[in-house]
């Protein structure tokens, strides 16, 4: 999943990060790349929260529609990568079948995007519950 993230900074600090998609999630770093680093690992722990807590968890929106809101102007914007078979929740082994087509390309789709199996199955999963709740 790719959330978009928007750094800001001011004089004489750190970078402040923002994951407009995850309100509540914050992240800060002395450098930009460590400010991008750091907002990963704020997303998976705040999307942990969110499952523990049994609430759902945002898809990603498109960043052309948050750019022109006024809470982030003069921000740089980026997107952070998270894959949520990171997440440190106990992982859990299952047996599904699949037609070993659809496995093919499920597998050929995760490794041109980087992606585990494990990973893209629970992001398709995660997304299809967000966009179909009641």
């Amino acid at each position: 999943m790719n959330y978009p993230i928007v750094l800001h900074k001011d004089k004489d600090s750190d970078y402040g990060v923002t994951v407009p998609d995850l309100p509540g999630c914050f992240s800060a770093g002395e450098t930009s790349e460590i400010a991008i680093e750091n907002a990963k690992e704020a997303i998976l722990c705040h999307i942990e929260g969110l499952i523990k807590d049994k609430e759902s968890v945002p898809m990603p929106t498109n960043m052309e529609g948050l750019r022109n809101r006024k809470e982030y102007s003069g921000g740089v914007w980026a997107l952070v990568s998270v894959d949520l078979s990171d997440l440190s929740r106990k992982a859990k082994r299952i047996n599904v079948t699949v037609p070993e087509n659809i496995l093919r390309q499920i597998d050929f789709y995760a490794k041109q995007h980087g992606e585990t199996r494990s990973g893209l199955l629970t992001t398709a999963a995660l997304e299809f519950m967000a966009s179909h709740r009641p």
